[in-house]
């Protein structure tokens, strides 16, 4: 350092102190800062460190951030918040703007002010009502927003909805049961939204794959409903008059008398014969979405009916007035009727022996795996499954940003994000579409006869081809 530069050092220093100081602290302190200057003579080579000047970001490029992070929610919000700091917590990702959806004004007043603050991306909000809130306002401003609920209604052009959805699931089981030879669909559904959902996919799915269309029947939570709506959907009635003639002709002639050693014949009560075997329902394929007691009641009156719980008959399907339709190329082992299932049951699976062959489609747990011991080697506990959401949500980003072109302030396009091969989630392959759908490469699990499930069908590891 030069001289000029000390006798400047010497200068001002001493004069601010001045003013802000008086008597001999401000002495003391002047005398200090001017020792302080005179020791950086000539042969120094200490310069004073500059502070670095954070890099300017560029409008657009900073992320929006829509989680409850007060409220009921807060802990789960703040469980998704910790997997985006995880996947966007590098110095070069883009900064993150979050934003409470929990305080007043809810997620519409979240997505105003990340507007407001130029962000590029929205990531969240959370439910199905608080994405129509802030698609509202991030559509007009053409700012694309990835959603966390699993209902695919909020999809539109530039929102799309992450979450596991029970469309996803369905078109995964529909493919894998029209490859084993199943040709009649039915579903036997609660009156919920869920139902509705699963219900609306079944009757897409077998148009799209020239099937025939479902029978769809949903029922109310009480036993009486769910019994009633098996017992006409499986044609019982007309099955059991169908088998009551061959019933009859097992028995063995005079079988109903007896005779009597002092003379004559005399009628003999005679022990009921056992329940014939009906022939099979409409349907080789039943879709179900029930959880909990009402699933311990639809299997009681699926095994009464006959609907499972009977050895397998390659290739016999009964039609409405109960004949036998021409043979399916179905696997001898393969039950007569495949039960469909939605991925609810992977956390309960252990209890479901009783539905032993069912199906349901879900994420291969493994895939996960690395991401589970990220998390918990960085926060301690295990991630919740929305984590797994929030994280593949800025991971994509966070990839696209990394790519972005040098001419352009992100890499939040929509051609960007609706790339046909999709993304490597921590759940999967995933992709978006450009009418704002979200399509998901799914393992078929089967349930085993002590309980749990086993894959039997593997995650592609890449998107199939959508049906034209």
């Amino acid at each position: 350092m030069n001289r000029s530069f000390a006798t400047r050092m010497q200068k001002q220093p001493v004069k601010s102190a001045r003013q802000g100081l008086s008597g001999k602290a401000g002495l003391l302190l002047a005398a200090s800062l001017a020792g302080l200057a005179a020791c950086a003579g000539p042969g120094t080579e200490h310069p004073l460190p500059v502070p670095a000047v954070p890099e300017a970001v560029p409008p657009g490029r900073t992320v929006g951030v829509l989680l409850p992070l007060s409220g009921g929610n807060a802990r789960l919000g703040q469980a998704m918040l910790s997997a985006t700091r995880m996947a966007l917590g590098s110095p070069t990702a883009p900064p993150l703007d979050i934003r409470d959806t929990g305080a007043p004004g809810g997620a519409g007043a979240a997505a105003q002010a990340a507007l407001a603050n130029g962000d590029g991306v929205i990531l969240g909000p959370l439910t199905a009502a608080e994405t129509g809130q802030a698609a509202a306002v991030s559509t007009t401003a053409s700012v694309p927003m990835l959603a966390f609920t699993s209902d695919v209604s909020v999809g539109r052009p530039g929102v799309w909805a992450l979450g596991i959805a029970p469309e996803q699931q369905v078109e995964r089981m529909v493919m894998a049961a029209q490859a084993e030879g199943r040709q009649h669909f039915a579903a036997f559904l609660p009156e919920t939204a869920l139902g509705r959902a699963m219900g609306r996919a079944l009757a897409r799915n077998c148009a799209a794959r020239g099937l025939a269309a479902p029978q769809i029947v949903y029922h109310a939570d009480s036993p009486a409903s769910i019994t009633q709506g098996l017992k006409t959907l499986s044609n019982f009635d007309v099955r059991a008059m169908a088998a009551q003639p061959a019933a009859q002709a097992a028995l063995p002639p005079d079988a109903a008398a007896a005779v009597d050693p002092v003379g004559g014949a005399v009628p003999q009560a005679q022990p009921a014969p056992a329940p014939s075997r009906l022939g099979p329902p409409p349907f080789d394929a039943l879709l179900l979405a029930d959880t909990g007691l009402q699933l311990a009641s639809v299997i009681e009156a699926l095994r009464a009916f006959q609907v499972i719980g009977v050895p397998p008959v390659p290739g016999a399907v009964a039609t409405a007035d109960g004949a036998a339709p021409a043979a399916v190329p179905l696997n001898a082992a393969a039950p007569p009727v495949r039960i469909l299932g939605t991925a609810l049951w992977a956390s309960f699976a252990g209890k479901l022996g009783q539905l032993q062959g069912a199906w349901y489609a879900a994420p291969d747990p493994t895939a996960r795996q690395r991401f589970v011991q990220l998390y918990m080697a960085r926060y301690h506990t295990m991630p919740t499954p929305l984590s797994d959401l929030a994280y593949d949500a800025s991971a994509l980003v966070g990839a696209l940003d990394r790519a972005r072109p040098a001419d352009r302030p992100n890499g939040y396009t929509v051609e960007a994000l609706t790339r046909p091969d999709g993304f490597s989630g921590v759940d999967g392959v995933f992709g978006l579409t450009p009418d704002g759908q979200t399509r998901r490469d799914l393992a078929i699990f089967q349930i085993q006869p002590s309980g749990g499930g086993r894959i039997v069908s593997p995650a592609a590891g890449r998107l199939a081809r959508e049906q034209s």
